[in-house]
């Protein structure tokens, strides 16, 4: 009886683990019967909705759970080095369903909110041992906060990132691809080359082939109607094939709102505008609507892996 009853309880875990999962299927396909199935792939809308940055923050954390289990976020990218990782770990640990990559961090971009490597890299950080706040060196910033500008080691780089990988996939079952915080991971020819190499060695893709980039969506000078309508109306359009929309979910909370750099001070509300779009009932109408599969990486690779057959 006491077996029983753990592997009950396994069960149950598992269960309720995967219920997003199971939801999102029943709300795309209702009332659809097998005609979604029994599209050609060239008639299929397959929508990749990537939410950026969990692990940043506490707010991020939530918001990026928030927007996969109620609204249609599939994949997320995780930053290794960043504070709030741990609690990342454990969410993605409770919904083992939900797409993941690992977002190469070399840059810590908050004024008064700072990470730095996971790995002793001298040539990759400021004074404080913190990461720079910018890829490239800005007007607007103050001097030599530019990751480039620094002279970055090649193998420093390769050392952190090659960390950022193992340690992302040693605490998290799903992780499916890489994507660069930033940008700054791919910003030269030889970091680019870098990327790809790591790319190969740890069977990691950076992308999804093929697929193309939503735009016109959640611009930080959006109120969050605007947001949600702009979200509306692309999706309305959308015609087939394969779509990336990549975003930053995130919640208006005191810890965000003290969040910020120059030229960009509004974080918490732009992001919890995000948050509200992709949870939407409009939004999610619309997709249901017009047959739209919300999908993560892995599953999009798949469907292009059945169409080269």
């Amino acid at each position: 009886m006491e077996i029983f009853v753990v592997r009950y309880k396994r069960f149950a875990s598992f269960f309720l683990a995967v219920l997003p999962a199971i939801s999102l299927c029943l709300f795309v396909f209702a009332g659809q019967g097998s005609d979604v199935q029994t599209l050609s792939l060239d008639d299929r809308i397959v929508l990749i909705v990537r939410g950026d940055d969990i692990g940043s923050c506490h707010a991020a954390n939530v918001a990026c759970i928030k927007t996969y289990k109620e609204g249609i976020v599939r994949t997320v990218e995780v930053m290794v080095p960043a504070p709030w990782f741990n609690e990342a770990v454990e969410m993605l640990g409770e919904n083992p369903a939900l797409d993941v990559g690992v977002h190469l961090t070399l840059t810590s971009e908050w004024e008064f909110y700072k990470w730095g490597p996971v790995t002793q890299a001298p040539s990759l950080v400021d004074g404080q041992g913190h990461f720079f706040p910018a890829t490239s060196q800005r007007a607007d910033f103050p001097p030599h906060t530019g990751f480039l500008q620094a002279k970055p080691r090649i193998d420093e780089v390769e050392k952190e990132l090659s960390a950022q990988i193992e340690l992302a996939r040693k605490k998290i079952a799903q992780v499916s691809h890489l994507s660069c915080h930033m940008g700054t991971a791919r910003s030269t020819p030889q970091l680019r080359a870098l990327v790809e190499k790591l790319s190969q060695e740890y069977k990691l893709p950076l992308g999804v082939p093929g697929a193309k980039s939503v735009r016109g969506f959640g611009g930080s000078d959006m109120s969050a109607e605007e947001k949600e309508a702009a979200l509306v109306a692309i999706l309305e359009k959308l015609k087939p094939g394969v779509w990336i929309l990549v975003e930053h979910p995130g919640l208006d909370t005191p810890e965000m709102r003290a969040l910020g750099h120059v030229g960009y001070r509004n974080v918490a509300a732009h992001r919890d505008g995000v948050t509200g779009a992709f949870t939407s009932e409009k939004v999610k109408a619309i997709v249901k609507k017009r047959r739209i599969e919300c999908m993560g990486y892995r599953d999009a690779m798949k469907i292009l892996e059945r169409r080269a057959k």
